[in-house]
């Protein structure tokens, strides 16, 4: 019996922790998540923004991000509109326009938003650091046109928008660079605007620091922290099942590991009896 229970073919526990994972994300049970300070300092910010104000959001990822940052993209662009926030954005990435793009539709769906009044995309422009900097100046230079080329001037939502004085924060999603470093030393640094980051799990520690010297107003890191904020939200999604499944499948191999270890010791004391 010892010796059956020890050589458990591999591909049992592969199938059982295959079904846990898909078990939670299609019925995500909401277990408890502590949810940490930066998370809670982007959440009252935007808390903060009187309705009706501007805020700027940057898509600064690709499809290989969209896991952690999606959820986390589309839980701030919920919590904007149901503030009743205008949202412009941009992609530093090109690939970012179309993924925000996609959040900025379905929560505008949720809200009853309409695209030109309540939020507009710019697109994209190749450059970084060079295209925060001119909008910083003169967004309507480096954007003459949005991401579906229509002239911006055709957009209610922009009359009188020439730079990003009008905006109350800017919120960066990144993957790298282009991203974080760039928002943070030109719209921070150089022009005083209030900037806040949702960033991967392997990048979030290289932006303690920033945080540490207020220059970001708050940090959402990884599934984790797109989980967090979705709970801050009341709005669970993709982020908070992936945790559930996450967390469930970490029970499953640990329980394993003991479980072997257990046998293990039996027989040996079997043996040696």
């Amino acid at each position: 019996m010892l010796d059956k229970l020890l050589n458990i073919d591999r591909r049992i526990i592969f199938a059982v922790l295959t079904t846990i994972v898909i078990v939670a994300i299609l019925f995500p049970m909401g277990l408890a998540i502590q949810i940490s300070e930066p998370a809670k300092k982007l959440y009252r910010e935007i808390e903060s923004i009187p309705p009706g104000s501007y805020i700027f959001l940057s898509f600064d990822y690709d499809p290989a991000s969209m896991a952690e940052l999606d959820p986390m993209a589309l839980a701030v662009i919920r919590h904007s509109f149901r503030k009743d926030l205008k949202i412009v954005s941009l992609g530093l990435w090109p690939q970012g326009v179309l993924l925000g793009q996609a959040n900025l539709e379905k929560a505008a769906q949720e809200y009853g938003k309409e695209y030109g009044v309540d939020f507009v995309n710019l697109g994209y422009k190749t450059g970084g650091i060079v295209v925060i900097s001119g909008i910083s100046t003169d967004l309507r230079c480096i954007f003459p046109q949005d991401y579906t080329e229509r002239n911006i001037d055709e957009l209610p939502l922009l009359n009188g928008i020439d730079n990003l004085e009008p905006f109350k924060l800017v919120v960066t999603f990144s993957a790298g660079d282009p991203g974080v470093r760039d928002w943070v030393m030109i719209a921070q640094a150089r022009y005083g605007k209030k900037v806040g980051c949702g960033s991967t799990a392997v990048q979030a520690p290289a932006f303690y620091p920033y945080l540490q010297a207020g220059q970001l107003v708050g940090l959402v890191g990884g599934m984790k922290g797109a989980a967090e904020y979705e709970q801050l939200v009341k709005l669970p999604g993709l982020a908070t099942a992936g945790m559930d499944a996450q967390s469930l499948a970490h029970a499953v191999i640990v329980f394993s590991i003991i479980f072997g270890n257990v046998i293990f010791l039996l027989k040996k004391r079997s043996s040696s009896g």
